[in-house]
């Protein structure tokens, strides 16, 4: 009896570990933005780069710029000089408060859903 219920401990915790792991790696997480290292100027066109830690299927993914009032703009989306970089086209924009809005479909075949906040504002050089 002692010994059936150590093997369906050990099954248990081999099932709720891989489930962990595989609930853990199964979705495209942005691991880096370049909105951190260059933020964007008022009135000029700009492309940011997403970074994934995994492969991203463009023809099925979608991403918009959501300006003031939670309105949504479809923008262009291509692929990125490294795997998982996901290249996003924004047009000029006004100084404000903006975020982009992405589903992204992983290569594993999974969904992912967020938010990016960000603001555009000129850059001052006075002290």
């Amino acid at each position: 009896m002692m010994r059936r219920l150590l093997w369906t401990q050990v099954f248990l915790w081999i099932v709720l570990s891989s489930l962990a792991f595989t609930e853990a790696h199964a979705h495209a997480v942005v691991t880096e933005s370049s909105l951190e290292s260059h933020p964007i100027q008022p009135n000029q066109p700009t492309n940011v780069i997403l970074t994934f830690n995994s492969g991203v299927e463009l023809a099925l993914s979608r991403v918009f710029l959501v300006s003031k009032g939670d309105v949504h703009h479809p923008v262009e989306i291509a692929a990125g000089k490294k795997p998982g970089d996901v290249l996003v086209r924004l047009p000029a924009l006004r100084e404000g408060e903006y975020a982009i809005k992405y589903k992204i479909f992983a290569a594993d075949g999974h969904f992912t859903e967020n938010v990016i906040r960000f603001n555009v504002q000129s850059s001052t050089n006075t002290p």
